[in-house]
């Protein structure tokens, strides 16, 4: 049901590459598929989403208007809410959005002694567009994770597209758009509400980035218009690493790998524990509770394709791997996860302890979901208020500064052979 792999192995660096091995992006169909919906898209506007919507979403549809949710549907999705789930959503929404409060970036600058003032100041970035998945799940959740932070970054226009299969909303989706602040939302999906929202139609506005997973046709697309507009990630299969001691209950090892298998079939779900009695533990674990799962098909399926239980020599052995895979989520189940966290290089977000759950982290914990995959944590992080806000560099100079850097800059402009730079920066110079 799951691979075994024991890092003791001579071909276990071989075996570890080909399991890790994913390119989100790499189907010459689905790209060509994507690009033809696109030069679509361009040439009709909301036409050809229109036409989109019925043939691949099998919504019932004439004019946009039957595309698009307008403010009062929000509230009422929320309002009509039992007071459990209102109180989940409510709570979770808050602690989102007091997380981020602590990553806003702020203007600074500072002067020279000579009256030369040097600084960078923050925009945040005018309209954004948000795609929710709405395939296999519906994810009022990634609503948060995506809006709040932009809120709070200070976007002026958030514009949500979200599909609708058979023209079915999802009310926590709509009511967690109400939490959020969404201006705008239209119940389309796919290739074709990217690029609507990259190039704009007659209905749905241009926005200058693009934020929010979504299928293989999905990341086709962002990577497809970036440059057009600016994208927060190419997500692939969501991930989990888990470095166990062993000193727990296999059954929340094993529930804890389900949680990312349960996604999706090209979901990875991986653990190293020195400890191989306790592996066993968790492969019973493991066929125990799998026939108890709703989605046990896609769960087994990914166990079986992308999932390990890794045996390490020690722990420390257990965070050398981790490192080299740089998993999106990585849970330490350990006694004294904080003494691990210096080792640690590369993970997207770090859940720490027996009770930390990464499911907590999806929902309420409060830092964002949506982090870097397919190893890409060696170099990116988690969205975050940053990732809509934008920095511009203030130059003012005074005379004395004019004069001082004005023949520093003219002699590198002499040195490139670029005269006119060399000039510009000497006519400013005072003549004694």
């Amino acid at each position: 049901m799951i691979t075994n792999l024991s890092s003791t192995k001579s071909d276990f660096q071989h075996k570890l590459s080909k399991l890790l091995a994913w390119e989100s992006v790499s189907n010459k169909e689905v790209a060509n598929t994507v690009d033809n919906i696109i030069a679509n898209i361009k040439a009709k506007g909301d036409e050809a989403l229109i036409d989109y919507s019925i043939k691949f979403d099998g919504v019932n549809a004439s004019s946009m208007a039957d595309l698009t949710l307008n403010a009062t549907t929000l509230k009422t999705a929320f309002n009509n809410l039992d007071n459990k789930e209102k109180t989940a959503l409510q709570v979770a929404a808050d602690r989102v959005r007091i997380y981020h409060e602590k990553q806003k970036q702020v203007t600074w600058t500072y002067r020279e002694d000579n009256g030369t003032m040097l600084g960078q100041k923050i925009t945040p970035i005018g309209r954004v567009g948000l795609y929710v998945p709405g395939g296999k799940a519906a994810y009022p959740s990634s609503v948060l994770m995506n809006a709040i932070p932009a809120r709070v970054a200070g976007v002026s226009e958030l514009i949500m597209v979200v599909p609708t299969p058979n023209g079915i909303t999802n009310p926590l989706v709509l009511a967690a758009a109400y939490l959020s602040g969404v201006d705008s939302v239209y119940t389309v999906g796919g290739a074709q509400a990217i690029a609507a929202l990259a190039y704009g139609t007659q209905t749905i506005p241009k926005v200058d980035k693009i934020v929010g997973p979504g299928n293989i046709y999905v990341a086709t697309a962002k990577r497809a218009v970036f440059g057009q507009v600016g994208i927060d990630m190419i997500a692939g299969p969501s991930e989990i690493l888990i470095i166990c001691d062993g000193k727990i209950d296999p059954d929340w090892i094993a529930m804890d790998l389900f949680s990312q298998a349960e996604h999706d079939e090209d979901a990875q779900s991986i653990l190293l524990c020195p400890d191989a009695g306790f592996i066993a533990q968790v492969e019973a674990s493991i066929t125990k509770l799998l026939p108890t799962m709703n989605r046990k098909t896609i769960i087994a399926k990914a166990l079986k394709e992308r999932g390990a239980l890794i045996h390490t020599k020690d722990i420390t052995e257990a965070i050398k791997i981790s490192n080299q895979i740089a998993p999106e989520h990585l849970e330490l189940c350990v006694e004294d996860p904080e003494s691990m966290l210096d080792a640690i290089k590369h993970a997207g977000a770090i859940f720490m302890g027996r009770n930390t759950c990464e499911s907590l982290g999806d929902y309420c914990a409060g830092p964002n979901h949506v982090l870097p995959t397919s190893g890409t944590a060696r170099f990116s992080s988690p969205l975050g208020v940053y990732d809509f806000q934008k920095k511009s560099s203030l130059i003012m100079m005074s005379d004395k500064g004019a004069n001082t850097l004005g023949e520093i800059a003219a002699t590198l402009a002499d040195g490139e052979g670029l005269q006119a730079h060399a000039q510009s920066a000497r006519y400013r110079i005072q003549k004694s």
